[in-house]
């Protein structure tokens, strides 16, 4: 059977992640309840005017069997949640985080480690990007690094502080070779690793990691 891996969030990280894994044959299921605007189409690439109004998933889903005919693609336009996450989530084998919110990356960090299932953490805000995977009882989860999660009025929107479109292309490429990695039974590049993009100075730095013992996730 096909190895399927879920990419959640089909926007500006998820659209370049999913092009690159349907392109090595991976099967995708894509989840994200929104639609095509206009705003965001210079950094998503899978889109065009042609799309707007229509639900990401499915203009996503179709773009991709477009240009590899023999893709697996499962078009989800549902948003991850606590109730319906372990459920949606079970039986892949990676779970790419391409969501833009701190409390939905937690949540799914918090339903790899339930499952059991590997994450590959993507982020991006104005000029900065961030990357690192999860493995289950093996690595450093999302939890370790933020142990008290900040809340949502403490940080800026991706509407406030802007998004350059080749940061997140550069980040969700990255994170469909972590992907990529996993799929083929090796270590992943990022394992305890946390990678870290300066879309100013085009220059990643890498951050080494390890277990948090207070971590309320992982510990």
């Amino acid at each position: 059977m096909t190895p399927r891996v879920a990419i959640v969030g089909v926007g500006g990280l998820g659209a370049p992640a999913a092009i690159a894994l349907a392109r090595i044959g991976a099967a995708l299921s894509l989840f994200d309840p929104d639609r095509v605007e206009l705003s965001t189409l210079p950094r998503q690439p899978l889109y065009g005017r042609n799309d707007l109004g229509e639900k990401k998933v499915d203009a996503a889903a179709r773009r991709i069997r477009d240009v590899h005919p023999g893709a697996t693609v499962l078009p989800e336009a549902t948003a991850i949640d606590r109730n319906n996450g372990a459920r949606l989530l079970d039986g892949h084998r990676v779970v790419v985080d391409a969501t833009d919110g701190l409390e939905a990356k937690a949540l799914l960090n918090d339903l790899a480690l339930e499952l059991g299932v590997p994450l590959v953490h993507a982020g991006v805000l104005a000029l900065d990007g961030q990357l690192m995977t999860i493995v289950p009882r093996r690595t450093a989860c999302l939890r370790c690094l933020f142990v008290e999660l900040p809340r949502a009025d403490e940080l800026p929107t991706c509407q406030q502080a802007g998004i350059l479109g080749p940061v997140v292309g550069a980040v969700g490429m990255a994170a469909a070779r972590e992907a990529r990695a996993l799929l083929c039974g090796r270590p992943a590049p990022l394992e305890d690793r946390l990678a870290i993009l300066d879309g100013a100075a085009l220059r990643w730095r890498h951050i080494e990691l390890r277990r948090n013992p207070r971590c309320p996730a992982c510990a």
